[in-house]
């Protein structure tokens, strides 16, 4: 399960990833500046963008908090069995003295209820981590925007044409 989750986290942060690259700004000297120059205003801006947004886009992604933890009612298959034969021998031995069959029905109910409970938890557990990723890509997106606004706007006052 903890490999399960940090595969999840890799792939956010690899879709976030994909997505600065995606979203790298076209810089056009208009004003005829040489490529030296071009590069040292990038570089300049750079660093006056990060300063003001905060935000640096060499930096590899991280999560703003940590991922939902996974919830786990102890619910299993062989739990339930285990719980539905107990009672099924109970009730089978007190209604009619018969505590084969009784153990027999409980340990199938049993395990029916012990699947169902193991599939909502791990249902409810990828929602909760989908929506976390979600959350995530979306704070990056965020971030990231301010730093390309940031970065135009200081190479647009250089001179630049930036789309």
């Amino acid at each position: 399960m903890r490999s399960q989750r940090i595969m999840a986290i890799a792939a956010g942060i690899l879709l976030s990833a994909s997505a600065a690259m995606a979203q790298e700004v076209v810089v056009y000297p208009a004003k005829g500046q040489s490529s030296e120059q071009m590069e040292k205003d990038k570089f300049e801006c750079y660093g006056w963008a990060k300063g003001q947004s905060g935000f640096d886009p060499m930096a590899p992604p991280t999560a703003s908090t940590p991922p939902p933890a996974q919830t786990d009612s102890g619910a299993s298959v062989a739990g339930g069995a285990v719980k539905g034969a107990v009672l099924g021998t109970l009730i089978g031995g007190i209604a009619g003295g018969n505590w084969g069959h009784g153990a027999a029905y409980g340990a199938v109910g049993g395990g029916l209820i012990g699947g169902v409970r193991k599939h909502d938890d791990t249902k409810r557990n990828e929602q909760s981590q989908e929506q976390w990723e979600q959350q995530q890509a979306a704070q990056y997106q965020q971030q990231r925007n301010n730093y390309n606004r940031n970065y135009s706007a200081c190479l647009q006052g250089r001179g630049y044409t930036v789309n």
